[in-house]
């Protein structure tokens, strides 16, 4: 990972199942500049994931965070929680592909993962290529990460 700016946090938040990744992940971060808000879980005991998924999404619509790294068993969970506020464009990763194509086509602003499909080696590396690549700002992905709001905002349909 590239040094960060000094003033960027990334929040980090898990469920039992992504809590000992989220720890070695906020580690990564701090390590290389990045301030780090951790919104929980603070251990391994059982708890509901909808719970920091809506931690997440609240720091990231207040601006507390810009980008966030959400974390369970599978990454599932949190990230269709997360979703559920139109502030997130949360995309569930399992490698380095899916990582940088989230940032590049989709802005996504939350990357998921899970604590007990991921090692940690491979989870560092997606978070690394999450951090790293831009948005392909105009054209078709513009408009298509527009739509997005468009859905949110129709969301009785």
């Amino acid at each position: 990972m590239e040094a960060a700016e000094k003033d960027e946090v990334i929040a980090v938040a898990s469920d039992h199942g992504g809590y000992a990744l989220k720890r070695i992940l906020a580690a990564m971060l701090s390590e290389k500049g990045y301030q780090v808000l951790d919104l929980g879980t603070d251990s391994p005991e059982s708890v509901d994931y909808p719970d920091y998924a809506q931690a997440m999404a609240d720091a990231i619509e207040s601006g507390r965070a810009r980008r966030g790294v959400l974390l369970c068993g599978t990454g599932i969970g949190v990230g269709i929680a997360a979703n559920r506020n139109p502030a997130i464009r949360a995309a569930v990763c399992h490698d380095v592909a899916t990582a940088r194509l989230s940032r590049q086509h989709n802005d996504a602003n939350v990357l998921a993962m899970g604590g007990r499909v991921l090692d940690a080696e491979t989870a560092g590396a997606c978070l690394q290529a999450f951090l790293e690549t831009p948005f392909q700002n105009g054209g078709r992905h513009q408009r298509r990460v527009a739509k997005l709001g468009l859905v949110a905002s129709h969301s009785n349909l």
